[in-house]
C-alpha cells in the first residue's frame, strides 16, 4: 500500500466495516486489519509523506522515521494480539472501538504536525472510553465519564498549547519543543497527563479496572505509551522529567502492595513502570532514548500478558480480588504459566524481555552521574518484583485454596497470551531484533556478568524480604477495602464544595425571591401614582413603557434565580 495512504485509516475505516460481517469471517477481517497495517509500516521508507495544506499549513499526515517506526511496529503487534484475545468477545460496539483506538493511536505516532497530532489525540479518548462503558455497570459508566472528562482535557491543553507554540514559533511541526514558552508548558501538561504523572495519574487506576476484560488489555497498550511516544519525541533531555519520572517509579509501589483488586494492582504497576520511560526521556542521551523505547516495547507485551492473564481469571471466576482467589493453578494451568511468564518479564529477570530494555535505562543513569536517581530505580525494581512478580501470580493462583474451580481460559485468549509469552522470552534471550529497531545504533550489551548478578541479587532480596514478611504475618493481607489516593480530592472534597455552594447560591436565591416579593407591589403602586399625579413618568411612558418595567423587574429576577 502507497506510504500517502495514512496506516492509522487502515484499523479506523477498517472497523466501520465490522458490523457487517459475522462469525468466521468478521475475525478473518479483524485479524486482516493490523496485519495489513503491520505490512505497510514495514514497507515504509523514511520520510514524510500524506502532505495536506490546511489554512497555510502543511500537515504532514505519515512521517517514519526510526522513533516513530519503532512505536509504530508495537502498536500493530498489540493489536493484532488484542484482536486474536478479544475474538470470543461478540460486543460490536467494543470491537469497532477498540480497532479505532489501535488507529488513533498509529495516526498520532506517524503526526508530523500538532495539529494532526491533536486529532488523533482526541480520537484515541472518544474511540477509548467505549471499551470502559462496554462494562455496563453504574462503576464503569462513572469511571468511563471521568475518564473521558480528563482525557477531553488533555487535548484542549494541547491544543491551546499547539496555539501558543505558533504564535512564538510560526510553526506546528511536532518536533523537539522544550519549554522556552508558555505553549511548550500547555504541551507538556497534556502530554504528563495522558502519561499518568504524579497527581495526575488517578485516571489510570479509576479507568482501566473498571473496563471490560479484554478492554483493559487494549487500554494498557496505546494511551500511556503514545504519551511516552509524545514526550520523546518532544522533550528528550528535559531534565525536569528525571525527578518526575523516578517518583514515578516509587509511589506506586506501596500503593500496589496494599491493593486487593488485582487489575488495579497492575494498574499501579504500570505507573511504576512508565516512570522508568520517563525518567529515560528526561535524560535525554542515545542511550537513554533507546532504553525509553525499548522498555515502551517490552512493557506493552509483558503488561498486556498479565492483563490477560487476569482478564481470563476474572472471565472464568468472576473476581479478581485478591482476597476471593487462590489455588486456581488446578483449573487454569496454561494460564497460571503464562502470568508467571509475565510476571518474570516485568521483574527483569534474565532471559525476559523486561531485563534487556529497563538495563538500557539503568545504565544509561548510571553514566550520566545521576546516582540517586540509579538509587530509586533499583528501589522500585525490587518493588514491582513484589507487587507484580510475586503478588500477582502468588495470591491468584497459589496461596490458600479457595475452592473456585472452573474451566481454563478459551483457547483464543491462551493463543494470544502463548504468543504474547513468547515474544517476552524471545526478546529476553535474544534482543539484537529489538535493539536493531531502536533510534539510535546500539552497542550496549545486557548480558555481563555485572548485569546479571547485580540483577539477581536484586531479586533474590526482594524474594527473600517478601518470604519473611509472609511467615512473620508482617506482609499487608489480601482485605476487601478501598484504599485512597489524591483522587479522593476531586472525587469526594470537589464534590463536596460544589454542593455547599450550590446550596449557598440556593439560599441567597430564595432570599432574593423574598425580598422582590416584598418590594415588588410597592415599587409598582410607586410607579402608578407617578404616573396618575402628572410626573415625568406621566409625560414619557405609555401603557406599554408600563410593562417594559415590570418586565425588566422580572428579568432581574430571572437573572438571579438562574445565577
Amino acid at each position: 500500500m502507497s506510504a500517502e495512504f495514512p496506516t492509522a485509516l487502515i484499523l479506523i475505516l477498517g472497523a466501520l466495516g465490522v458490523p457487517f460481517l459475522r462469525g468466521r469471517a468478521r475475525a478473518a477481517w479483524m485479524l486482516a486489519l493490523p496485519v495489513l497495517a503491520f505490512a505497510q509500516i514495514v514497507a515504509l521508507p523514511l520520510g514524510e509523506y500524506a502532505q495536506v495544506e490546511f489554512l497555510g499549513e502543511t500537515l504532514v499526515l505519515m512521517r517514519a522515521d526510526r522513533l516513530s517506526l519503532a512505536f509504530g511496529y508495537i502498536f500493530a503487534i498489540a493489536t493484532l494480539l488484542n484482536v486474536i484475545y478479544s475474538l470470543h468477545d461478540e460486543d460490536t460496539v467494543q470491537q469497532v472501538a477498540a480497532l479505532a483506538y489501535a488507529g488513533s493511536a498509529l495516526g498520532a505516532v506517524f503526526a508530523g504536525d500538532l495539529i494532526t497530532l491533536f486529532i488523533y489525540w482526541e480520537l484515541t479518548a472518544v474511540t477509548s472510553v467505549a471499551l470502559i462503558w462496554a462494562r455496563r455497570t453504574e462503576r464503569s459508566r462513572r469511571a468511563a465519564m471521568r475518564y473521558l472528562l480528563v482525557q477531553l482535557a488533555s487535548g484542549m491543553l494541547l491544543l491551546a498549547g499547539a496555539v501558543l507554540h505558533f504564535q512564538a514559533s510560526a510553526s506546528i511541526r511536532f518536533d523537539l519543543l522544550g519549554l522556552a514558552t508558555p505553549g511548550g508548558w500547555l504541551i507538556l501538561l497534556a502530554f504528563g497527563i495522558k502519561c499518568a504523572f504524579p497527581l495526575l495519574h488517578n485516571w489510570l487506576q479509576d479507568a482501566y479496572p473498571e473496563a471490560t476484560v479484554t478492554g483493559t488489555v487494549w487500554l494498557s497498550a496505546f494511551t500511556t505509551k503514545l504519551a511516552v511516544y509524545a514526550l520523546a519525541r518532544g522533550y528528550a533531555g528535559t531534565e525536569m522529567l528525571i525527578w518526575i519520572g523516578a517518583l514515578m517509579t516509587a509511589f506506586p509501589i506501596f500503593y500496589a502492595v496494599i491493593e486487593n483488586d488485582l487489575r488495579r494492582v497492575l494498574a499501579y504497576s504500570l505507573n511504576n513502570q512508565l516512570g522508568f520511560m520517563v525518567v529515560g526521556v528526561g535524560i535525554g542521551t542515545e542511550l537513554a532514548i533507546n532504553g525509553t523505547v525499548a522498555h515502551a516495547f517490552s512493557h506493552i507485551l509483558y503488561k498486556a500478558l498479565l492483563f490477560m492473564s487476569m482478564g481470563a481469571v476474572l472471565l472464568r471466576a468472576g473476581t479478581v480480588n485478591g482476597s476471593q482467589l487462590g489455588g486456581l493453578y488446578k483449573s487454569m494451568p496454561w494460564t497460571t504459566g503464562f502470568c508467571i511468564v509475565g510476571a518474570a518479564s516485568i521483574s527483569a529477570f534474565p532471559l525476559f524481555s523486561g531485563f534487556i530494555s529497563k538495563a538500557l535505562i539503568l545504565s544509561a543513569a548510571a553514566d550520566g552521574g545521576y546516582t540517586i536517581t540509579w538509587l530509586v530505580l533499583l528501589f522500585a525494581s525490587a518493588g514491582v518484583f513484589h507487587h507484580s512478580g510475586i503478588k500477582i501470580p502468588y495470591f491468584a493462583f497459589f496461596a490458600h485454596d479457595s475452592g473456585i474451580r472452573c474451566a481454563e481460559a478459551p483457547r483464543n485468549m491462551l493463543l494470544a497470551m502463548g504468543l504474547t509469552a513468547a515474544l517476552c522470552i524471545g526478546i529476553g534471550v535474544y534482543p539484537k531484533p529489538l535493539y536493531d529497531l531502536l533510534p539510535y545504533a546500539v552497542s550496549f550489551v545486557p548480558y555481563t556478568g555485572a548485569h546479571v548478578l547485580t540483577q539477581l541479587q536484586l531479586l533474590l532480596f526482594s524474594a527473600l524480604a517478601f518470604s519473611v514478611l509472609m511467615r512473620t504475618g508482617l506482609y499487608p493481607p489480601e482485605l476487601r477495602a478501598v484504599n485512597l489516593d489524591s483522587d479522593w480530592f476531586y472525587r469526594r472534597i470537589a464534590p463536596a464544595m460544589v454542593g455547599a455552594l450550590g446550596a449557598g447560591i440556593a439560599a441567597m436565591r430564595l432570599a432574593l425571591e423574598e425580598t422582590l416579593l416584598r418590594v415588588g407591589a410597592p415599587l409598582v403602586q410607586v410607579v402608578l401614582r407617578l404616573h396618575a399625579h402628572g410626573g415625568p413618568l406621566a409625560r414619557t411612558l405609555s401603557t406599554g413603557a408600563m410593562a417594559l418595567w415590570i418586565s425588566a423587574l422580572l428579568a432581574v429576577y430571572l437573572v438571579m434565580y438562574y445565577v
